[in-house]
């Protein structure tokens, strides 16, 4: 079963597309349940990423999901204000991101939520939305796609991150490549 953390945010799109995909999914939003053991995987939603992370504090789930990342076969992936909480350094963020993804993220960094757009990217579709941007990418994070000149979607071991949506779009590629047994 893959956990989408169910606190604010785009939750509901993911679920869709899990389920489109044939896989278990549920919302999670307790410390409970992100410690079921029938989960094997979590997606972080976009949203706001500060008051995502004031709940992930709130409702005691930070050392849950920094245990479970440790978990080899456990796949997490952060989608926009999901991939700033994975971060490792986010400037100008009022909340200390979960540090297991070793790169550096500027928030907002395609501007305002007028400045919003679509892309086609050699993975599919991508939804661009008040949309981070990576500006440093650490030692052993691959970089899996690119949007003129940066990179979009990441990946360091079991811990995956876009700054993009592709569950706006429908898309099933990124979905099936992170959770498909």
């Amino acid at each position: 079963m893959i956990g989408v953390l169910a606190l604010q945010g785009g939750f509901a799109e993911h679920l869709a597309v899990l389920r489109e995909l044939g896989l278990d999914a549920c919302e999670v939003r307790t410390r409970e349940e992100l410690m079921d053991e029938r989960l094997r995987g979590l997606i972080i939603p976009g949203g706001e990423s500060t008051v995502m992370a004031k709940f992930i504090d709130e409702y005691s789930l930070r050392d849950v999901i920094c245990a479970r990342a440790q978990i080899p076969d456990f796949r997490i992936y952060g989608t926009c204000a999901g991939l700033i909480l994975l971060a490792k350094d986010v400037p100008n963020l009022k909340a200390q991101p979960l540090g297991l993804l070793d790169v550096s993220v500027e928030r907002n960094a395609y501007g305002r939520q007028l400045d919003s757009f679509i892309a086609e990217l050699e993975i599919g579709k991508a939804h661009f939305i008040r949309a981070p941007k990576i500006t440093r990418v650490g030692e052993g994070v691959e970089i899996l796609a690119s949007y003129d000149g940066s990179p979009v979607l990441v990946r360091q071991g079991n811990i995956w991150g876009s700054t993009f949506h592709p569950e706006l779009a429908g898309e099933l590629a990124i979905h099936k490549l992170i959770f498909r047994p």
